[in-house]
């Protein structure tokens, strides 16, 4: 089978939540679901705990026949009403999309006075990224991006396309989820590493939030080598550029980087904006190839499968994920150690500050008793 002709069966992300998280990068004050009233519940529940309302027209079966204009004009100007928004959004689901309904007639019969990003979106799409560019183009239309953001991001989300199909979930007709290697012996081969002396790469190619979490194993393998007084044997590499991306993207890079400095780690080499985890990879690729050919081993964080093999294949690899059905994958690619940080991004979603992982916790306990 060609990879042209993969059809995935297991569950993939949905281009509906996509949608939404993408209003919440964009400082959306609510967004409002036009659909039945459990669709997207969890993720629903979980951008609340970020800071923004969503809230849902509830269709019922009623509504599945006849549409829900008027529930919609109605909650528009209640939400105006209850929350004072300064951007609102709206977001199809798959059974507004499915009946035709026109979100845009509702917009405009309520009429607000703020600017309204209009998703048209179900959940049908093999890319979740088709949510992620609808929203965006609506928001261009709205004023709120310009075009030169915009094909940025669109660029972006078409090599985060390419990196899931070539190394990711979406490379295999099913994947079954993994929770990898144990962390506590992973984290006894690291400190062995770091007490031989071996030069290490700490690589956090993160995407966005769940650089919060991911951070922390940089924290952590730099705290447990300057303990064995080897901290001058690593480089640290991150993508926190604080000036690239989407406003709430920028943000969580201003405040990881902040975290850094406070705990005093350097940052050695930047590589980016917490968006820009599908095109990092030639970067790091160049730096080891130019400047840290030398080295011995490497962690890396986030996204690895986006890291390309070709100069690390002398180094043994530790990678951490958030993905269960990613371990497979980077162990064919040629990952040695693979671990999943489970709950992850449950866990830094509403957060401020860099959070303790499974691993970075592990690593600091074990090294204590070695």
């Amino acid at each position: 089978m060609t990879q042209k002709e993969i059809s995935i069966i297991h569950p993939r992300p949905s281009s509906i939540v996509a949608a939404l998280y993408t209003l919440r990068d964009l400082n959306v004050d609510v967004a409002i679901l036009h659909g039945p009233p459990g669709c997207s519940f969890k993720h629903a529940r979980l951008l609340e705990e970020d800071g923004i309302h969503v809230v849902t027209t509830g269709l019922d079966e009623n509504g599945f026949v006849f549409g829900g204009h008027d529930r919609l004009v109605q909650l528009i100007n209640k939400s105006i009403e209850l929350f004072n928004p300064k951007i609102l959004g709206v977001v199809g689901t798959c059974a507004s999309m499915i009946i035709g309904e026109e979100m845009h007639e509702a917009v405009l019969e309520a009429n607000p006075d703020i600017p309204v990003i209009e998703v048209e979106v179900h959940a049908g799409y093999h890319n979740n990224t088709k949510g992620v560019i609808f929203a965006l183009e609506s928001a261009l239309d709205a004023g709120i991006i310009d075009r030169k953001e915009f094909e940025r991001q669109e660029y972006l989300l078409l090599k985060a396309t390419e990196v899931e199909k070539r190394f990711g979930a979406a490379s295999r007709e099913y994947l079954a989820p993994s929770r990898g290697d144990l962390k506590y012996k992973v984290a006894r081969r690291l400190i062995e590493l770091l007490k031989e002396g071996k030069k290490g790469l700490i690589i956090m190619n993160a995407k966005k939030e769940t650089g919060y979490m991911f951070a922390d194993i940089t924290l952590a393998v730099n705290e447990v080598a300057a303990a064995l007084g080897k901290k001058e044997n690593l480089v640290n590499m991150a993508n926190i550029d604080p000036e690239l991306g989407l406003p709430r993207v920028r943000q969580h890079a201003k405040y990881i980087m902040r975290d850094f400095i406070a705990h005093g780690v350097e940052i050695h080499e930047i590589l980016g904006g917490m968006d820009e985890y599908p095109i990092t990879g030639e970067k790091v690729s160049e730096l080891i190839k130019t400047k840290y050919n030398d080295y011995d081993f490497a962690v890396i964080t986030g996204v690895p499968h986006a890291i390309p093999m070709e100069n690390l294949q002398h180094m043994e690899l530790i990678s951490v994920t958030n993905g269960p059905r990613q371990v497979l994958p980077l162990k064919e690619m040629g990952h040695e150690h693979v671990m999943v940080e489970i709950d992850l991004h449950p866990k830094t979603l509403g957060v401020s500050e860099i959070v303790e992982s499974e691993f970075g916790a592990t690593l600091r306990e074990v090294a204590k008793e070695a």
